[in-house]
């Protein structure tokens, strides 16, 4: 698997990331799903050892997918492959606890400690806020920043990160919180890296960049004959593509004509996705999601960036 310099943190990571959304299984907050049906944890535990043994070694997750299930199955791993191997991530933020509001800062620590010890490690080579909702008039932010560059003395933390769904968010905290990596959402379809000044933003401060939902939570992969039936407690219920004919045919359509493109490559339609995202950001990497060994198998001949001409066409076809 290539590797790449993620920005100013100067470690070398894979192109590709695994991403561990998935690997807390199904989930609801209130009445809204928020997590993935489908989980097998055997498999999941599978394709864990064998992504470290291939390579993708960057492991990216969160104190809230499963509540800790996703970084407990993690941290079972440590007796039998080298965690100073590995470069481990999570995040805080989506989990208030007993308080009114996101990123108390009693809760902030709380959550480190919870992750630290679900992962059984004692650092975390990268720790994000989760999402960029910092109260009214940004009254938490401050408080959350200054925590996380204390968890960094103390050597519970080695990077800062930070993450949101919408790149504008990220620009407009990304001076506050200097992180040494952002994390927005991108694909080929819903992409204002760009646009919003992110991208200008990670240039000029020499950031690393992960972005997250390459695949759109697989529609983009043009798999689906008709509207799929998810599982209770999966977010993908809630995404209207998913139950769009129109969209889905129209994903096959870019799937056949990337098959035709590149016959010889054994994934081009994953390779593509991925490929297209690495072509304009210097110290990036994308995360994905790989449940499955043999989604670690596909994963682990990917992460080359297109070319110039090549990234033009797929962003046509899929907009087309």
């Amino acid at each position: 698997m290539e590797t790449v310099r993620l920005g100013r943190t100067e470690a070398r990571v894979p192109r590709v990331a695994l991403g561990t959304w998935g690997h807390g299984g199904p989930k609801t907050v209130g009445k809204h799903p928020v997590g993935w049906s489908g989980y097998d944890p055997e498999a999941a535990r599978t394709a864990l050892l064998l992504a470290f043994d291939r390579g993708l070694t960057h492991w990216d997750t969160a104190d809230v997918y499963g509540d800790g299930q996703a970084e407990r199955s993690i941290g079972t791993l440590w007796e039998i492959r080298p965690r100073d191997q590995g470069f481990l991530a999570s995040k805080v933020g989506w989990d208030p606890g007993a308080y009114s509001h996101f990123y108390h800062p009693d809760q902030i620590r709380q959550q480190l400690e919870r992750s630290l010890d679900n992962l059984q490690t004692d650092h975390l080579d990268l720790y994000y806020l989760h999402h960029c909702d910092f109260g009214p008039d940004d009254e938490y932010l401050d408080d959350a920043v200054a925590l996380l560059r204390r968890f960094r003395e103390e050597g519970k933390i080695r990077f800062i990160g930070l993450s949101d769904w919408k790149a504008a968010k990220v620009v407009r905290y990304a001076d506050t919180v200097d992180p040494d990596v952002v994390q927005p959402y991108r694909n080929v379809v819903d992409d204002s890296w760009e646009s919003s000044g992110l991208k200008e933003w990670a240039d000029n401060n020499d950031a690393g960049v992960a972005f997250f939902s390459p695949l759109k939570h697989g529609l983009l992969l043009g798999r689906y004959d008709e509207p799929p039936t998810f599982g209770p407690g999966d977010h993908r219920s809630r995404i209207p593509g998913f139950s769009d004919p129109e969209q889905l045919a129209h994903f096959r359509r870019c799937r056949e004509a990337l098959e035709h493109r590149w016959p010889s490559l054994p994934h081009p339609v994953l390779d593509a996705l991925i490929g297209v995202l690495l072509t304009d950001a210097k110290s990036s990497c994308v995360l994905v999601g790989l449940r499955q060994p043999h989604h670690v198998e596909a994963a682990v001949q990917t992460g080359h960036p297109l070319s110039p001409e090549d990234t033009a066409w797929v962003r046509s076809l899929y907009r087309g």
